[in-house]
This record gives structure tokens, C-alpha cells and sequence, in this order.
């Protein structure tokens, strides 16, 4: 399927996101669409499927001119869209969310839960996805959903698949597993839109790239012929300089010590400490325990034994008000459900998790709370139109600014960040790792979860690796390679 897009212009109010953006896609190619946050891959791509309609423009889908007036059309035609935030009903099981409108019906018209169970468990095995379909979604962590959602597209005959951030929620394994579907894919013809701001996956799995700069269209290229530092140059219109910032920080006491942490069925025996000024990178596959251990340490999880020191004294974690009692921030992997409140404005985020600062004697100060959201969008760089602004309304990147500056400015002695450039651009990544090294170098303890290998040796001093809820080793960054942390996260051993 050739589609060709033109001329689109689109404005939201008085915001025009998209001023005479363009792209083609050609049959049976990978075709990378790469811009920063808020530059309008999404939207361009929602214009095509008909979740939005375009103010002027042109699109040709094999030289016709289409409009689809929903994604139902988009999707009958062949085009369907995986969308980075995801779609699914988490009261229903990963079968009913693969089924929803398309359910398989006996001769009597009911629903055939036979036929539907084995079709699923072939989608499933196809991919490699070792869930059991009958787990309710709400179960899952959000890697296993964002697989969900990846099957229930593949269930549909598509000739255009559509992938925003798909790996994302990934880890290695799972990663490897989708590209070895998409080849696949590639090899029987479907076109694959493939929206990422990881530039090892752009480079190794597209032919083509093409480059959105605030809305409008700047270039489209062959991989073969151009290198990362000219895709950052087109996307940001400046270099960027080295990808992960030097770490010249020296290492203070500890800060945190964990000590035989245990949950009765998702993580055993864990011990390790962290230092002032220490960045500790924790890393394994999905499902290996990282976020659960973190969420214990948090108080959001019930530990069955284990201690925790903080400054060398023991502290008692019941609940998330203890941890952050105790000096604890945590900013979770799912910003959208767990870390902001997407139809609150920037200013009321910022302000609710930063009452003691901006109230006097339990009165909120306006002075005092305009001062500090002030400072908050502009020390984080978060792109808006004013503090009011809904944060569900805002770009992944710059959500994820919003919820890191509401706990940087709560001062914690720990801040425990997993996943936190998931979804980032490379730009915003690289305003995050400057963020972290600052909190470092003020003697902040951090702990960085990471499903980026690269990220998890760009940014830690040491590494801890689980597997199976156990920490299978700590190793020094400066001895580590991607061949050691796999080797860990897989339970092997290294020398």
C-alpha cells in the first residue's frame, strides 16, 4: 500500500501543530517517523487513521484520495494504529480485550469462547507472549499489556501497521521477539510506520526515516545513508553533543541500605546500598521484579521481611506517606495513571505534591505557588502554552518533566526514577540525564530502573541486576557490558 500525505495543516485553537507536513510510505518498507515531543508524528499519524480531520492537505492512498472519517474506516481499509497510550478495558481478560468488536460467533450466534481461546493462544504464540489469556488486563504489568495491544493489532489483515513507541514498556527479550514479527510482516508486504525515539532500533530495523521539527515536515532519507548525530541535528536543529553526559561526581555515604527484603511470591532476599551522589542503574527483563522491589521500598507493597536504613537507621515503610516521610521520592514507570493527574492543569500537579512549600499555616500562597511552577517550567524546559494547561493535553516528554519537577522540588534524600525517559525524545532524554547528574552532584541518592541497556551503562556508577526477584549481582559500571547484564538478567553467572 503506497500512501502519500501533502500539504496537512492542523490547528488545535489557536495552536497550529502541523504546518504543511508530509510523508510517504511505500509497499513493504519500515519507515521511521522521528521528531521531538509535541513536533506532530502522533497527530500526523491520527490525521491518516481519522482520529483527527485535517484542516487542508492531501492524502492519496494508492494514488486515491481518501478522508476517513474514523479509525473503523482506516482500519477496514487496512491501516491500523498502535497507539502509545494504551487501549485497553482492564476489568476484562487479555481474551476479551483481543475480541472486543470482532468476537467469533457459532451458527447460533453466540459467541464462540472455544474458537476465540485458540485464536488467541495462537496470536499469542506466535509472538512469543507467554501470558495466559484468560488473566484479567489490571493483573499485568504495563510491558505485558503494551504486548496485548501489539497481538490484538496482529489479528487484524493489515496492509499498514502504524507502531507509537511500541517498545517502550519493553525489555531486550520482548523487543527482539516484535522485530522478528515485523520482518516477518515486512516479508509478506505490510508497511510498518514505526514511531521511536530509540536511535539503535531506527537504525537496525527501518529503511527510510522521515523528520517532523515543530509540525512541519524537514526531510526524508535512507538509513543507509545518514548517522544518528544528522537525525538529532534534523529533529532539534542543533547538535546535541555526547548522548549521556559525563559523570564527574565524587560518591558521599550511605544513604540507603535494603537488607534481605522479601514479598511471599514477587521478590526474595534482596540486599544492596546506595550512596550520596550515586547513581545505582537496576536492570533486568520484564517481569524480573525491579519495579515491584521499588514499589515495596516505597511503601506501596507489603514486604513479608527484610529491613530498610536510611542514614544508617532503620526506618518502618507501611505506606507511601512513611517513604516519603523518610525522604524517599518515586516517580513510577506509568506516568499517565499513577504519577500525574492528566485532567488537572501543570500548576495544580506541581502544587498538590508541594503543599508545605506553597502554603503558609495551610493556606495556599499564590505568590508562592506561582514562583514556583514558574520555575518549574522553566528549569525543566516543559513545552506549554501557559501553567494551566491540562497535563493530559501536554506530550509524553513533557508530562514526564511535570512529574519529575513535582518531586524534585519535594527535596528527597532518595529518588527512585523507573523507566523515566520512556517515551522521551532524545532531546528531553538528554535534559533528564542533566537533571539526574545535578541531583547527584547535590548529594541526592538515585536509583535509576532501566529497560535501556545503553541508558543503564551511560548514566550508573553500579549496576544491580535481578532475575526472578533476586539480585543476581552488582557490578561497576566501568566493568560492565550489555553481553554481562544479559548474562545476569538471563540467571547465569559471570567470572
Amino acid at each position: 500500500m503506497h500512501i502519500e500525505m501533502k500539504g496537512i495543516n492542523k490547528a488545535f485553537t489557536s495552536n497550529q501543530v502541523l504546518k504543511n507536513a508530509g510523508f510517504f510510505l511505500k509497499d513493504g518498507e519500515v519507515h521511521a517517523l522521528m521528531g521531538e515531543n509535541g513536533a506532530g508524528k502522533s497527530t500526523l499519524m491520527k490525521i491518516l487513521t481519522g482520529v483527527y480531520q485535517y484542516d487542508s492537505g492531501t492524502i492519496l492512498v494508492d494514488g486515491k484520495e481518501v478522508r476517513y472519517k474514523n479509525p473503523q474506516e482506516a482500519e477496514k481499509a487496512g491501516i491500523v494504529f498502535i497507539y502509545q497510550e494504551l487501549n485497553v478495558l482492564f476489568d476484562l481478560t487479555v481474551e476479551e480485550n483481543l475480541f472486543m468488536g470482532k468476537e467469533i460467533a457459532n451458527k447460533f450466534g453466540v459467541c464462540d469462547r472455544k474458537a476465540m481461546r485458540k485464536k488467541a493462544q495462537e496470536i499469542m504464540d506466535k509472538m512469543g507472549v507467554h501470558i495466559p489469556v484468560g488473566a484479567v488486563m489490571s493483573e499485568l504489568s504495563v510491558g505485558q499489556q503494551q504486548m496485548v495491544e501489539i497481538c490484538k493489532a496482529l489479528m487484524v489483515d493489515a496492509k499498514v501497521l502504524i507502531m507509537d513507541e511500541p517498545t517502550a514498556a519493553l525489555t531486550q527479550s520482548e523487543t527482539e521477539v516484535l522485530f522478528e514479527v515485523m520482518k516477518s510482516l515486512k516479508a509478506k508486504g505490510v508497511s510498518i510506520v514505526y514511531i521511536s525515539h530509540r536511535m539503535e532500533e531506527i537504525f537496525a530495523l527501518c529503511d527510510r526515516i522521515t523528520i517532523l521539527r515543530d509540525g512541519e515536515y524537514i526531510d526524508t532519507r535512507y538509513i543507509k545513508d545518514i548517522t544518528m548525530d544528522d537525525v538529532v541535528q534534523m529533529m532539534i536543529g542543533r547538535t546535541i553533543g555526547e548522548r549521556f553526559p559525563q559523570r564527574h561526581l565524587t560518591i558521599g555515604g550511605e544513604v540507603l541500605r535494603v537488607e534481605n527484603l522479601s514479598h511471599k511470591s514477587l521478590f526474595h532476599g534482596v540486599n544492596f546500598s546506595v550512596h550520596a551522589g550515586e547513581v545505582l542503574g537496576v536492570s533486568g527483563l520484564m517481569g524480573a521484579g525491579r519495579t515491584e522491589i521499588m514499589q515495596a521500598i516505597f511503601g506501596n507493597l507489603p514486604v513479608m521481611e527484610g529491613k530498610i536504613f536510611i542514614d544508617g537507621a532503620e526506618v518502618k515503610i507501611h505506606n507511601t506517606r512513611d517513604a516519603i516521610h523518610a525522604g524517599i521520592g518515586f516517580i513510577t514507570e506509568d506516568r499517565k495513571t499513577e504519577g500525574l493527574l492528566l485532567d488537572k492543569s501543570i500548576a495544580q500537579n506541581i502544587e498538590l505534591a508541594n503543599l508545605d512549600r506553597v502554603s503558609n499555616r495551610g493556606v495556599i500562597s499564590n505568590a508562592k505557588r506561582n514562583t514556583l511552577v514558574k520555575q518549574g517550567i522553566e528549569e525543566f524546559r516543559i513545552r506549554c502554552f501557559n501553567a494551566d494547561q491540562e497535563c493530559g493535553s501536554l506530550s509524553g516528554g513533557n508530562q514526564q518533566k511535570v512529574v519529575i519537577a513535582k518531586w524534585v522540588y519535594k527535596q528527597p534524600k532518595i529518588l527512585i526514577l523507573d523507566e523515566p525517559t520512556r517515551g522521551v525524545d532524545i532531546g528531553a532524554k538528554k535534559e533528564i540525564y542533566n537533571i539526574i547528574n545535578q541531583l547527584a552532584a547535590q548529594g541526592v541518592a538515585i536509583i535509576l530502573v532501566s529497560s535501556e541497556l545503553p541508558e543503564v551503562l551511560g548514566m550508573s556508577d553500579r549496576i544491580m541486576v535481578v532475575c526472578e526477584g533476586r539480585v543476581t549481582g552488582i557490578v561497576n559500571a566501568a566493568e560492565a557490558d550489555q553481553a554481562k547484564i544479559m548474562t545476569l538478567a538471563t540467571g547465569g553467572n559471570i567470572a
